[in-house]
């Protein structure tokens, strides 16, 4: 008898809470299986090892194993209490149970093989689950064929996280490229997609230096583990990635729904050095009309980089600043990092009234860690104690008061200076008293990965209290899975490289996959300054990312659209005018995320699953919702020509309005056509889908301006055709008591070749800024062109 036989437990001993008497299901190489059903799912148990796997829905499964005879403590970071708790009932079966869509099988060594109804593995395991101390390695099969994606902004070279191998440890990575890793977030969740059960997710719930390996060491296994902490995870089945995504977010949260302005263009650097400086970079940007909602306050706004401080020499009067810029339409955005000044009676109130309340994080000794960052010699909040979360948030208060818009929480990994770890030691002790976890001590290799997002709960949540009626923003840029409820993100320091361009694309791709909806790199590289042709391109590339943000570091080639001289300005100027002439998609857009999860910035799979193994190189293409294709050259320096495959059925040139014709159009509308592009600098190709009402507005120089003239509906004849309308203030809560307007409308080709417009009756009682609506009907040689009044109610209107 093998070691883990040795250890039997009496069944309901360990179990407890079941809903029949234990059955031995299996006998394997390491003893005898017992299960025993329960109601949501089924306990196992082989010797000293117990496991149960539940159902939270009938497409989400859950799988707890504990070694020595307990399951983890049931608490998360990521997963909301409420969310654990629900459960849905299943059919026991000889080897396990079925839900309404999946079938569960616990085999011999409680190796698991999850399947659809019809009997399409979704994902099995290769081997028993392997056991090294307190670490763990679980195994899964990976069919060729089957494609890897999520997992945040890890790196790679390809969009696809197959034949690659990762490890989660949030660490400060500046000028990292595209084979390094760890990089700055922590998001252990994966989408496998391709195999016969459709896609699938896998959620491992847990924030030690867990380590990922997609088919690297063995191409047809692909394996995940930790050296501590709980054997927690989850298995989300599809068919599809967007069921995928939705769930995952049903379960880690969605991001909430951004104010306006944050998805308008953004200027910053680090620094913009006094407030003369900032009104002069203002100016310049209405001067050259270049239309801007943002500029972000780097560290040097601050007396000698103390968070929560101004300096009073170079800012003067920041709330006169604030004013002011507001008045221009341009919202201020400052950072505020974690790390606070070691200033014991010298007035800096951060410090003094968090040491009074026992805030900070410790060394085993007893004594508060004290790392050297920034300010110098700093100590840290010990954010996974509720208490000083909430003391941390009231540091907010004047800057709230002064009228900054947002917050950007960067540092956060934690980084530290001078210490080859490049952060907290290990052994550092964070005190947990949160959520439903058990209030304890912990030590930082627990904590590390949670730390940053714990930081921008605390930012969101204590803004959120200062201004109840405003929609907090907050950047981050270390965080772990479901930090999306707090924080919008961004790739960190980047390299202005035409590689970078390339990665920063799958980066924010594969972050609105892993629920990080709002993200963006640093548009023309953070460090090493950019030439113009990339400065260009990628521009044009961030005006259809969900963060549209200019930021440059100190010592760089300045970086502001302008800086390249008029040609070059005059392009750059030409995305960021159509970016807010899209500004009512885009909104509409945002609204659909905060309630299914779908990404703002799409693989061009998400919508149109047939591109999946398309043999053009997709390497750069992507959506923006679910009708524009944006298909940047894959070799953004090269102007070789390259083929763009998109989905059969129809789509339009959006700057031209014309329908594309492929070189070699297919009758299957299930298939795809390809179309040749040529790259030009001064030219993105971006295509709309046909059956889609697109809509647009009059061009403004802010978010905060009223747009004068009527809305736009841009009609591309095709099947299905629909658009959505959705409005509100753009920055307040006021939306959820109501106060939106959300509209569908859908059309269709008569057979006198006009075209009817469905008006469905709105949503919500906000009033629109337009009372006249210009509707275009594009893909003749002289478009269909009429203005009607405003329509809120039900109706069908003839465009002839």
């Amino acid at each position: 008898m093998n070691r883990l036989s040795r250890n039997l437990l009496p069944a309901v001993a360990v179990m407890g809470c079941m809903a029949a008497a234990p059955v031995v299901a299996h006998a394997g190489t390491q003893g005898q299986v017992v299960l025993s059903p329960r109601s949501n799912g089924v306990d196992a148990r082989l010797g000293g090892v117990v496991m149960r796997v539940t159902a939270l829905t009938d497409q989400i499964v859950r799988v707890r194993m504990g070694p020595k005879g307990t399951l983890p403590e049931n608490a998360s970071w990521a997963v909301p209490a409420a969310v654990r708790k629900e459960a849905v009932p299943v059919t026991a079966t000889a080897d396990g149970f079925t839900t309404g869509d999946v079938q569960v099988h616990i085999g011999r060594d409680l190796q698991m093989k999850i399947t659809d109804r019809a009997g399409h593995v979704i994902l099995a395991d290769t081997s028993p689950i392997r056991f090294d101390g307190s670490s763990f390695t679980i195994s899964k099969a990976l069919p060729d064929g089957e494609h890897i994606y999520g997992m945040g902004d890890k790196t790679g070279g390809t969009l696809d996280r197959r034949s690659h191998s990762y490890v989660d440890w949030n660490t400060d990575s500046y000028g990292f490229d595209s084979s390094t890793d760890p990089i700055y977030k922590s998001i252990p969740f994966f989408i496998g997609t391709g195999g016969a059960g459709g896609s699938y997710g896998v959620f491992l719930d847990n924030t030690r230096r867990s380590w990922f390996d997609f088919g690297h060491k063995s191409r047809k296994v692909l394996t995940f583990g930790a050296p501590d902490g709980p054997i927690d995870y989850y298995v989300i089945a599809g068919p599809t990635t967007r069921d995928v995504v939705r769930r995952y977010t049903d379960l880690t949260g969605k991001a909430p729904l951004t104010p306006l302005w944050a998805l308008g263009y953004q200027q910053s650097r680090w620094s913009y050095m006094s407030a003369k400086e900032v009104r002069d970079i203002a100016a310049t940007l209405r001067k050259d009309k270049i239309p801007t909602d943002v500029i972000w306050l780097d560290i040097d706004y601050q007396d000698h980089d103390r968070p929560f401080t101004v300096n009073k020499k170079t800012f003067p009067d920041m709330k006169g600043l604030v004013s002011d810029m507001k008045k221009e339409g341009i919202r201020l955005v400052a950072i505020t990092d974690l790390h606070v000044a070691k200033l014991p009676d010298q007035g800096y109130k951060p410090y003094d009234t968090g040491m009074a309340g026992n805030h900070f994080v410790h060394n085993p000794d007893g004594s508060v860690y004290v790392g050297d960052v920034w300010p110098g010699p700093s100590v840290f909040p010990d954010f996974t104690d509720k208490s000083a979360r909430d003391w941390w948030g009231t540091n907010f208060k004047q800057f709230v008061a002064d009228g900054f818009a947002g917050f950007w929480n960067d540092m956060n990994e934690p980084a530290i200076f001078n210490v080859p770890s490049k952060t907290m030691p290990l052994d550092t002790v964070h005190h947990i008293d949160s959520d439903d976890f058990k209030t304890r001590n912990a030590t930082h290799a627990e904590i590390h990965n949670v730390f940053g997002m714990e930081n921008t709960r605390a930012t969101y949540d204590g803004v959120r209290k200062l201004a109840p009626n405003e929609r907090a923003f907050v950047m981050t840029r270390a965080s772990y899975a479901g930090g999306q409820r707090y924080a919008a993100t961004w790739t960190g320091d980047n390299s202005s490289t035409w590689n970078q361009l390339k990665l920063a694309v799958h980066q924010m791709i594969n972050l609105g996959l892993s629920g990080f909806s709002y993200s963006g790199a640093d548009v023309g590289g953070f460090t090493g300054g950019s030439s113009p042709d990339l400065m260009t391109r990628w521009f044009e590339i961030a005006a259809f990312s969900p963060i549209f943000r200019d930021h440059s570091a100190k010592g760089t080639p300045r970086a502001e659209p302008w800086v390249d001289g008029p040609k070059q300005l005059d392009i750059r100027r030409k995305y960021v005018n159509e970016r807010y002439r899209l500004m009512p998609y885009i909104y509409a857009v945002a609204d659909n995320n905060a309630r299914t999860g779908d990404p703002l910035m799409r693989p061009v799979f998400y919508n149109y699953p047939q591109l999946q193994d398309a043999t053009c190189d997709q390497s750069m293409a992507f959506t923006l919702g679910s009708a524009l294709m944006i298909a940047p050259p894959p070799k953004p320096e090269s102007p070789e020509t390259y083929n763009v495959c998109l989905p059969a059925g129809g789509w339009y040139d959006l700057w031209t309005g014309k329908p594309v014709t492929p070189v070699q159009p297919v009758k299957d509308k299930a298939k795809i056509d390809t179309i040749e592009e040529t790259p030009r600098l001064d030219h993105l190709p971006v295509y709309v889908r046909a059956g889609t009402i697109l809509p647009t507005q009059p061009l403004v120089q802010s978010t905060a301006d009223t747009p004068s003239g009527p809305l736009t509906l841009n009609v591309y004849p095709g099947e299905d055709c629909h658009g959505t309308l959705y409005l509100d203030d753009g920055h307040s809560m006021a939306f959820k008591q109501g106060h939106y307007l959300r509209q569908q409308i859908r059309c269709r080709m008569t057979s006198t070749g006009s075209v009817e417009l469905m008006f469905g009756k709105r949503e919500g009682d906000y009033q629109p800024w337009w009372n006249q609506i210009r509707v275009v009907v594009h893909g003749s040689a002289r478009p269909l062109e009429k203005i009607i009044p405003d329509i809120a109610e039900q109706q069908t209107v003839k465009i002839s």
